[in-house]
């Protein structure tokens, strides 16, 4: 059975993140870590290359439900927990605010926020952020899951849950696993909606935010209907 051992010892990841930092070491040696024994004709770091070729990057193997990852060939039970438990803690970790208040008073600090998270799901996800008069993040939740269309996300449901935290600014935000942030026409009506019930009832939609991923044509990952004077 291969292993990491097999490798010179400068060379070896563990070797490599002790004596360099993590941030020297590639997707696949990360990767090898976590799954320590190779498989006959493949070594850890091999089955770690193999995996990020199959699945194009890093991003999207964390997306994979532990499911799925546990079909990919060298992993097994054990390794799968450890993979997907690892992506997890990073999910979280770039989810959880500092000490210090978060003010998400303008789009960029809200994909800072939670863009990452958003990114790393591979379903639809439609949240409510609440904020406080100035704009101090008070609590994110999750609505509901799945493509956010007038008939699951009537405006009446989602102001019912800013109203009973006592909040008066809030903002909607959906991930587009494709990628793609640009709002389809059912999202801009559910927009005009939204924004014309808060009126009406003394609340504030400070933003409707809809997360993407970078790309070559996309100049943002983000869409922000106030940015583009829609709201």
């Amino acid at each position: 059975m291969s292993r990491i051992h097999d490798i010179p010892e400068n060379d070896r990841p563990r070797e490599r993140l002790l004596r360099l930092g993590p941030q020297a070491l590639s997707d696949a040696e990360l990767l090898a870590l976590f799954i320590n024994t190779g498989t006959k004709g493949e070594n850890a770091l091999q089955i770690g290359q193999r995996i990020l070729r199959d699945y194009k990057s890093l991003r999207e193997l964390s997306r994979l439900e532990p499911a799925i990852l546990r079909k990919i060939k060298a992993l097994g039970p054990a390794k799968t927990a450890l993979l997907a438990a690892a992506f997890e803690l990073g999910r979280r970790s770039a989810q959880e605010p500092s000490h210090a208040e978060v003010i998400l008073d303008r789009p960029q600090r809200i994909y800072d926020y939670i863009g990452a998270e958003m990114q790393a799901l591979g379903h639809e996800s439609v949240r409510i952020i609440l904020l406080n008069t100035k704009f101090v993040l008070m609590r994110s939740e999750e609505v509901f899951r799945g493509s956010l269309n007038e008939c699951i996300a009537h405006p009446r449901d989602l102001l019912r849950k800013v109203l009973i935290h006592n909040a008066h600014v809030f903002i909607l935000i959906h991930n587009h696993p494709s990628g793609d942030p640009t709002p389809s026409e059912a999202d801009r009506r559910l927009t005009r909606r939204l924004r014309e019930a808060s009126e009406a009832t003394g609340l504030h939609l400070q933003d409707h935010v809809i997360i993407g991923a970078p790309g070559d044509s996309r100049p943002l990952p983000y869409f922000s209907f106030r940015e583009h004077g829609l709201l």
